[in-house]
């Protein structure tokens, strides 16, 4: 079988030893072709590519937004070809879609995981989940948010410009300083599905899989009942104050996950299509990744949109 490899050389969690040993047992199985990315979006343009060039498979190596980007280029595909199957192998900080692919978040477990997959023919077809807006047309993964945690990726991300690897620690750091200083007692967001719209959203978020994110080891499910098998969920948070966001965000650690209903949140389960629409520019981010302010974005859900090994 005929693959691509597309690697993330700055993949938070994968050292260059790690890299070789990969290589080496994908190069046993399959006739791989390596292509390190070498700029935001590069990893879309090869995906995109990748059936031009005759690759039956895409692998790529790095965290969520490398998934992100090669998803979003294999769904460009034109339509007279054959779009190639996927897999994924960890190499980022928290790893949210494979993990949540019942995948080993250990970089060469995973790879010994997609070999005896592809050994097997073993393929897995998965719904994902799609935006438009006036500036976006893009799929995502497992999640996208408006306002606090799109703020979070957006300070991430700047604190990764000045030097400091995106670890969990990290993300704790900011979403606490966030959440006591940034703007998620602002109740700007109205969500809308179903022909009924919800007002004075203070934070929501739409997910096509759980969990939402890690904290280390540990899933947070603001929507535990979404899977990767049905359409959208969605999490509103209707109230603010620091005690009653703090208890709805720690009922996200629970093993069952938030429960459908509860004080101050509002959720929505197996939607096909809603929208998030924002009184003023909000923060917006999809799979970990910060796409800037928007007004309005429109979510639907795209059943079995791409076959997997895993």
């Amino acid at each position: 079988m005929r693959a691509l490899f597309i690697m993330n050389p700055k993949a938070t969690t994968t050292t260059d030893r790690t890299g070789e040993v990969i290589l080496d047992a994908l190069r046993s199985e399959l006739d791989v072709t390596v292509i390190e990315t070498a700029y935001r979006d590069h990893a879309r343009e090869l995906a995109r590519d990748a059936a031009e060039d005759g690759y039956e498979l895409v692998l790529s190596l790095g965290g969520d937004g490398t998934v992100n980007e090669v998803v979003n280029g294999l769904l460009a595909t034109p339509e007279s070809k054959n779009r190639p199957s996927y897999a994924v192998i960890p190499g980022g900080s928290a790893n949210v879609f494979i993990r949540a692919l019942g995948v080993s978040g250990d970089p060469v477990e995973a790879t010994g995981q997609i070999l005896a997959a592809i050994r097997a023919g073993r393929e897995r077809e998965v719904n994902l989940g799609r935006i438009t807006s006036d500036q976006d047309d893009r799929y995502f993964t497992f999640c996208a948010g408006f306002g606090w945690d799109a703020d979070v990726v957006q300070h991430v991300e700047h604190e990764r410009e000045n030097g400091r690897k995106a670890t969990p620690a990290l993300y704790a750091e900011v979403a606490v300083k966030l959440f006591f200083g940034g703007d998620i007692r602002d109740p700007s967001l109205t969500v809308s599905t179903g022909g009924r719209s919800l007002e004075e959203v203070y934070f929501a978020l739409v997910t096509n899989t759980t969990p939402w994110t890690y904290a280390g080891a540990l899933p947070l499910q603001p929507t535990p009942s979404s899977r990767f098998e049905l359409g959208l969920d969605a999490f509103a948070l209707t109230r603010s104050s620091y005690w009653l966001t703090g208890w709805v965000l720690s009922q996200m650690f629970l093993p069952k996950g938030l429960p459908t209903r509860g004080d101050g949140y509002v959720t929505w389960h197996d939607q096909g299509s809603l929208q998030i629409t924002s009184a003023h520019p909000r923060a917006f981010q999809i799979d970990g990744e910060y796409l800037g302010e928007r007004e309005q974005v429109n979510f639907h859900s795209v059943p079995k949109a791409l076959r997997i090994f895993c």
